[in-house]
């Protein structure tokens, strides 16, 4: 009798955290640590939710009666930081309002490497003792502003529907995308140590920290790559203050930030558009991203 009491109760449990898991709705910040891609620490913590809500997932099933979740923008498998995600119907906004992002990167002069950061092979090395921080200050404002990128070869971006990098690993040719407009609305030294130098970089959509740190390698006629990449904001959330680790990736903990980032989201005229135009929540299936 004790058994079938614990038994029920149990369910219960799990139904109303599947009821609550199912009901989250907006946007909210985690934690990417290095290492991992963009998409595995979604997926780890769409596991997560799932098993805290009893729901279990088969292979043949996994599409179909699962979470609605997605990322807004790939961060590189080497960098940490904020990774912002949409739930529900909060997969709907993440385009619209998550155009412009924080970084810090380390960078080190004097060598360049396939990846344009320090996970790649070395393929050319150049003095760059000469190098001042003066010199490297005034670069810094020939990147300021609208200007002209050509994305890494090692990137997301995709050829007949395979991701340049998926390409590169496997040793096919892979010709480099033309040179985009892309937008750095501020960019500043922070730290000159020869050779390693950190920047503070505040830019818009489609920008990779790796080319521009290889660009400045080259316009101080010497060659770089990134040793450290961190994202300290994506759109209004912050690392320190929105960013949950893995420990608080729970329902409840979930819930309590969708409330306080939302709030963050309010005045944002995209976010009333969508507020009205799905009103309605519903459950979706969605493949892994």
């Amino acid at each position: 009798m004790a058994e079938q009491l614990h038994g029920k109760l149990g369910q219960v449990l799990a139904n109303t955290a599947a009821a609550k898991l199912f009901s989250l709705s907006g946007l909210f910040a985690v934690y990417k640590p290095k290492g991992p891609t963009s998409a595995s620490v979604l997926n780890q913590l769409k596991e997560k939710l799932l098993a805290e809500a009893g729901i279990q997932t088969c292979a043949r099933k996994r599409k179909k009666q699962i979470l609605k979740i997605g990322h807004g923008g790939t961060l590189d498998s080497a960098a940490a930081g904020v990774l912002v995600v949409g739930i529900g119907q909060g997969t709907k906004m993440l385009s619209n309002i998550l155009a412009g992002s924080k970084y810090t990167a380390i960078g080190e002069l004097g060598k360049a490497t396939d990846t344009l950061d320090a996970t790649g092979k070395v393929t050319e090395e150049k003095p760059y003792d000469q190098i001042t921080k003066g010199d490297l200050e005034r670069v810094l404002q020939k990147f300021t502003g609208d200007i002209m990128q050509v994305p890494p070869l090692y990137s997301a971006l995709k050829r007949d529907g395979q991701r340049l990098s998926s390409l590169m690993k496997k040793g096919e040719a892979v010709e480099a995308k033309p040179a985009r407009p892309v937008t750095v609305y501020s960019l500043s030294l922070q730290n000159f140590q020869p050779p390693l130098f950190t920047l503070d970089v505040e830019c818009g959509g489609g920008f990779y920290v790796r080319s521009l740190v290889s660009d400045i390698g080259k316009e101080l006629s010497s060659c770089a790559n990134v040793q450290e990449l961190t994202r300290t904001k994506q759109g209004p959330f912050t690392l320190e203050e929105h960013a949950l680790h893995e420990d608080k990736w729970t329902i409840d903990e979930i819930a309590q930030s969708l409330e306080h980032c939302m709030s963050l989201l309010a005045i944002e005229p995209s976010f009333k558009k969508l507020k009205t135009e799905h009103s309605e929540e519903s459950i979706v299936s969605c493949e892994d991203k």
